[in-house]
């Protein structure tokens, strides 16, 4: 009788389009996290490279994906937007059609500045930005819960920040 062959798992091969990046590479993203208006000149008298070559990484790395878009981080506060609220939502059904038309109204809405589908007890947490707690009791009045398919949420108002990147380590 022949042995028993063991079933085994294809090993998965990496992904064509991925690309590691050297030290280098990290240095342009780091740079540009803390100022993305960096000039490519100035760019690369960081990091220590001469201007073309830090302008063909820095071209490789956008059109790779590693580097999504450029924006001008603003000041709520400044805005009379001082409140940040966090809110836990659950919906009634979780069918692909519920969870895609629900994303898309909510990420429509102006007040809503990140918005998660997660795991756990609820299935969205969304961080929202409004002027008050009337300016809050009007965005759920007037518009969240006008999102058809929510069944339960549960809001914290943010006390203060203790931590706020909008970087990664790279």
């Amino acid at each position: 009788m022949a042995p028993a062959r063991r079933a085994t798992r294809p090993v998965k091969a990496p992904r064509k389009d991925a690309l590691r990046l050297d030290e280098i590479d990290r240095k342009i993203l780091r740079a540009l996290q803390q100022d993305a208006r960096l000039t490519t000149a100035q760019l690369a008298e960081r990091i220590g490279l001469s201007t073309t070559p830090c302008w063909n990484r820095l071209k490789r790395l956008e059109t790779q994906g590693y580097i999504d878009g450029y924006v001008a981080l603003l000041n709520q506060d400044k805005l009379g937007l001082p409140e940040t609220v966090i809110i836990e939502l659950t919906l009634d059904r979780h069918d692909e059609e519920m969870l895609e038309r629900f994303g898309q109204l909510l990420t429509s809405l102006p007040e809503v500045i990140e918005a998660y589908l997660t795991t756990g007890d609820y299935d969205y947490v969304v961080k929202v930005a409004v002027e008050s707690t009337a300016g809050y009791e009007r965005f759920l009045r007037e518009k969240l819960y006008r999102i058809p398919g929510i069944r339960h949420s549960r809001s914290s108002f943010a006390l203060r920040c203790l931590k706020k990147l909008t970087s990664v380590q790279v």
